[in-house]
C-alpha cells in the first residue's frame, strides 16, 4: 500500500504539471512544439488535396524571366498584362504578392524631359511631339491606368529593421488606432513597409500585407488578418481580396462580452456580404491571425506562366472568372517559405489557401474555450490512469491506456471536423504516456540498475542499441585503456569562421544544433561512438567499446551517408536563407589507444595514437584535392572489395616521415554508375602515366576527363605537371606530395 501510494503521488505530480500547462500558467516548451508538431500532422492527414478551381495562380517563374527579362518587368508589360487578364480573359479580380515600389524609367521618358527643360526649351516642335510621346513613355501612368476602376488589390511588407525606414505609401487604414485603444489584443506590431508608390496606392480598389506568421520552428501556419503600424490597423491582402472582390465596405470586428469594458480578446471577423445580413466569418486568435487552411501539397491551385498571360497562350476558359494572384516561385525572387505541409512553398500559394478557405468559411480556429476544455480532457483521462493503473495488471492497464487514448483521440478529431476548432492534444497525451510508463516501469529500475551503470557509462557515446547489447554481458566491458586496432573519423565545415559571422548568434545556435544532430545520427546508426564536439568538428570511432569486426566499411559507410545528409540538410538550411554547409571527412584505420582518460576534473572516453593523427590530417586535406571524403591507405586495403574508390596521391602528411596512400570512396559496389566507373579507368590511367612521368599521356587523358566532368582534382593535377615538365624532377622521384601544414 505504501508503495501505491508513491505511485499516486508521482502520477498526481505529473498531472499538475500538465494541467498547469493546460491552463496556461507556465508554457513547457517541448509540449508546445509536440502540439505544433500533432496539429501539422492533421493538416496533412486531413487536407482534401484537391485542385481549387476558383483561383489560379500567374507565375513569375524561371520561364517568365527568360522570355521577359529580369523583374521586375516594365510597367508598359505590366500594363498590357491588367488589359490582357480584364479584356480578354475576364477575370473577376487580380491580388498582387509583389510591390511596385520604384519608378520605371526604363523609356526614357526622363532623359527627354530633362532635354525639354535645358537643351530643347526653346524648341517648339520638340516640344509638341513630348507632349504626344509622354502618355505612351510614361509607363507608370499606363499602369496605373489598368487598375484603376478594375478589381486589384496591391500588396505590400511590413518589417522590424533597426531605424524603420519605409518605402512607399501604406493605403488608409483598415481601422484607426482609437478603435482597439481599450482592448489588450496582441496585434503583431512593425515600425516600417515597403508599400507601392502613390500612383499605384491610389489607383488601386484595394491593398494588403503579405507577411505570414513565422512560428518558433520557422513553420508559416498563419497570416495576420489585422496588424498595427504607425498607430493604425491594415488589412491582409487575402482579406483584401476577398472584401473587394465580394463588395464589402466595412469589417466588424468580433469581440465577445461587455464592448463597453476592458476585455481583451478579438474573437473573429465579420464581412457582411450583401443586404440580407448575411455575414462571412473568419475566426482569429489572441495575435488577430487566422491559421491557413492548406488543401494539399505545392500545386493545389492552378498555375500559368506570367508570360504566357501576357502573349495570350493560355487558353481562355482556364481563367475567365477566376480570382488571379500575381506572385513568384523562381528561387532567385527568394519567395519559397516553410510550411507544415511542404518545406519549400510558394508564399503566394499561402495566400490563395487563405483566400478560398476564407471564402468556403473552412478555416480552423482557437476560441478562448478551448483552454478549459483541455484542462477538462487531461483531468479526466489523467485521473482515470492515476487511479486505476496501480490496481492493474500490465495487460489489463495496456487497456486501459488503449482505452483512454481511444477516447481522448476521438473527442479531439470531432471538435477538428465538426466544430473547425484546433483543440490541444499534446498535454493529454503526454500525461497518459507518461502515467502508463509510471505505472509499467515501477520495478524497472531496481532490476535494471547494471544497464543504468553501462548507460551512464556509455550513454552519451555510443547508440542506445549498443548499450543494450553491452548490458548483456556487462563483464566482458570496461573504460581501462587498452591497444586495439579501429577506424576513426574526422569531418569539419568548410569556412566556418565566414559562416558564423554572418549569422546571429541564435541562428549560430540553431544551424550547429540541426549540423551536429543530423551528423550523430548517421554516426549512431552505423554503430559508431560519438568521441567529441570540437567547435564545428565531430571526432568519432569505431570497434569500441564494442567489438565490430566491420569497423572499417562501417565508417566508411558512414562517411557517404553524412555527405548525403549534408546536402538534405541544405535544402533546409538555404530555404531559410541561411549559408549552404560543406563539410570535409577523414577517415583512417590502425591500431589506436583506447579508454577513459583525462584528469581527475575531468575524463573522457577516447581514442589516441599515431593512426588517429593520420586521420586528422586527411580531413584536413580533402580541400587540398577538392573532394569530400578521404579515407587512409589502411582502410582502403580493408574495405576495397566493398566499395568503388578513386587513388588520389601517395602523400607525406606533417608529423610523418612514410608516405601513405590516399582514397576518395565513390560508393558502395554495384551502385556507382557505369559512366563513373569508366571516367575511374581513365584516371587511373592518367595516375599511372603522371608517376611514370609521361607527362603529354597524363596531361592529354586529364584534358579529356576534365572536358567530360570538371574536377577541380584533374586541374590540380594539370597545373602540376606544368610545374614539373618547368623543373623535372629526377629518375629518382616517389611521385610523393609532401604538406608542411595541418
Amino acid at each position: 500500500m505504501k508503495m501505491q501510494w508513491k505511485r499516486l503521488l508521482l502520477g498526481f505530480v505529473i498531472l499538475l504539471i500538465m494541467v498547469g500547462h493546460s491552463a496556461k500558467l507556465y508554457e513547457i516548451g517541448f509540449v508546445s512544439h509536440l502540439d505544433s508538431i500533432i496539429y501539422d500532422a492533421k493538416i496533412r492527414l486531413t487536407m482534401p488535396q484537391t485542385v481549387d478551381e476558383r483561383v489560379v495562380i500567374l507565375d513569375i517563374d524561371e520561364k517568365s524571366l527568360a522570355a521577359e527579362g529580369r523583374w521586375p518587368w516594365g510597367r508598359d508589360k505590366m500594363a498590357a498584362v491588367m488589359d490582357k487578364l480584364f479584356d480578354y480573359y475576364g477575370v473577376r479580380i487580380v491580388g498582387f504578392d509583389v510591390v511596385f515600389a520604384e519608378p520605371d524609367v526604363s523609356s526614357g521618358i526622363r532623359s527627354l524631359e530633362n532635354l525639354a527643360k535645358h537643351e530643347l526649351r526653346g524648341n517648339p516642335a520638340f516640344q509638341t511631339s513630348l507632349r504626344g510621346l509622354r502618355p505612351q513613355l510614361d509607363y507608370d501612368a499606363r499602369f496605373a491606368k489598368s487598375i484603376a476602376k478594375r478589381r486589384v488589390v496591391l500588396g505590400y511588407y511590413l518589417s522590424n529593421v533597426e531605424g524603420g525606414v519605409s518605402s512607399g505609401v501604406l493605403p488608409a487604414p483598415t481601422f484607426p488606432g482609437f478603435v482597439f485603444e481599450k482592448r489588450r489584443i496582441a496585434f503583431t506590431s512593425w515600425n516600417s513597409y515597403g508599400g507601392n508608390l502613390p500612383i499605384f496606392q491610389n489607383a488601386a480598389a484595394g491593398s494588403g500585407h503579405f507577411n505570414p506568421m513565422i512560428d518558433f520552428d520557422g513553420l508559416s501556419r498563419k497570416i495576420p488578418m489585422l496588424i498595427e503600424t504607425q498607430g493604425n490597423y491594415y488589412e491582409s491582402l487575402s482579406l483584401a481580396m476577398v472584401r473587394t472582390l465580394l463588395g464589402v465596405k466595412e469589417i466588424l470586428p468580433g469581440i465577445e462580452g461587455d464592448e463597453s469594458g476592458d476585455y481583451g480578446g478579438l474573437e473573429w471577423l465579420d464581412l457582411p456580404v450583401g443586404d440580407a445580413g448575411d455575414v462571412l466569418r473568419i475566426p482569429v486568435d489572441e495575435n488577430a491571425a487566422a491559421l491557413v487552411p492548406y488543401r494539399g501539397y505545392r500545386g493545389s491551385f492552378n498555375y500559368y506562366s506570367l508570360s504566357d498571360v501576357l502573349h495570350g497562350s493560355v487558353p481562355k476558359e482556364k481563367l475567365s472568372q477566376r480570382i488571379v494572384l500575381v506572385g513568384t516561385t523562381a528561387p532567385g525572387l527568394m519567395d519559397l517559405r516553410a510550411t507544415p505541409v511542404d518545406t519549400a512553398y510558394p508564399g503566394v500559394e499561402i495566400h490563395a489557401n487563405m483566400v478560398a478557405g476564407i471564402l468556403d468559411g473552412a478555416i480552423k480556429y482557437k476560441p478562448g474555450f478551448i483552454v478549459g476544455a483541455d484542462v477538462l480532457m487531461v483531468l479526466i483521462c489523467g485521473l482515470a490512469m492515476a487511479f486505476l493503473l496501480p490496481r492493474l495488471n500490465p495487460f489489463r492497464g495496456t487497456m486501459l491506456g488503449l482505452i483512454v487514448l481511444l477516447f481522448m483521440l476521438t473527442v479531439n478529431f470531432a471538435f477538428w471536423y465538426q466544430g473547425n476548432v484546433v483543440l490541444p492534444l499534446a498535454s493529454g497525451l503526454i500525461s497518459i504516456v507518461m502515467l502508463y510508463a509510471l505505472n509499467m516501469s515501477w520495478g524497472y529500475f531496481v532490476e535494471s540498475r547494471t544497464k543504468r551503470q553501462f548507460a551512464q557509462l556509455f550513454g552519451q557515446y555510443v547508440p542506445p542499441e549498443l548499450v543494450d547489447e553491452m548490458a548483456r554481458n556487462p563483464e566482458g566491458y570496461s573504460m581501462e585503456g587498452r591497444k586495439e586496432t579501429l577506424t576513426v573519423l574526422f569531418s569539419d565545415v568548410r569556412g566556418f569562421t565566414t559562416i558564423s559571422e554572418g549569422l546571429q548568434p541564435d541562428q549560430l545556435a540553431q544551424l550547429m544544433n540541426e549540423y551536429l544532430g543530423a551528423m550523430t545520427r548517421v554516426i549512431r546508426k552505423n554503430r559508431g561512438t560519438l568521441d567529441k564536439y570540437i567547435g564545428d568538428a565531430i571526432m568519432a570511432f569505431w570497434g569500441a567499446p564494442v567489438t565490430d569486426k566491420d569497423h572499417a566499411i562501417n565508417a566508411t559507410r558512414t562517411a557517404l551517408e553524412m555527405q548525403v545528409g549534408m546536402s538534405e540538410l541544405n535544402v533546409d538550411l538555404l530555404a531559410r536563407g541561411w549559408p549552404e554547409l560543406k563539410i570535409g571527412i577523414g577517415v583512417n584505420t590502425g591500431p589506436m589507444t583506447v579508454g577513459d582518460m583525462g584528469s581527475p576534473v575531468r575524463k573522457a572516453y577516447t581514442v589516441m595514437g599515431d593512426a588517429v593523427n593520420l586521420g586528422s590530417r586527411l580531413e584536413g586535406i580533402t580541400k587540398q584535392y577538392g573532394v569530400g571524403i578521404l579515407v587512409g591507405e589502411e582502410t582502403f586495403s580493408i574495405v576495397r572489395d566493398a566499395f568503388v574508390f578513386r587513388e588520389l596521391d601517395r602523400v607525406r602528411v606533417k608529423g610523418k616521415i612514410d608516405p601513405v596512400g590516399i582514397y576518395e570512396p565513390l560508393g558502395l559496389v554495384g551502385t556507382v554508375g557505369d559512366d563513373v566507373l569508366a571516367a575511374l579507368q581513365q584516371w587511373n590511367a592518367a595516375l599511372d602515366a603522371y608517376r611514370a612521368q609521361q607527362w603529354d599521356v597524363a596531361q592529354t587523358t586529364l584534358q579529356a576527363l576534365e572536358a567530360n566532368r570538371p574536377h577541380y582534382l584533374y586541374a590540380l593535377y594539370l597545373k602540376r605537371i606544368d610545374h614539373l615538365r618547368e623543373e623535372p624532377p629526377g629518375t629518382d622521384w616517389d611521385g610523393v606530395t609532401t604538406f608542411e601544414t595541418k
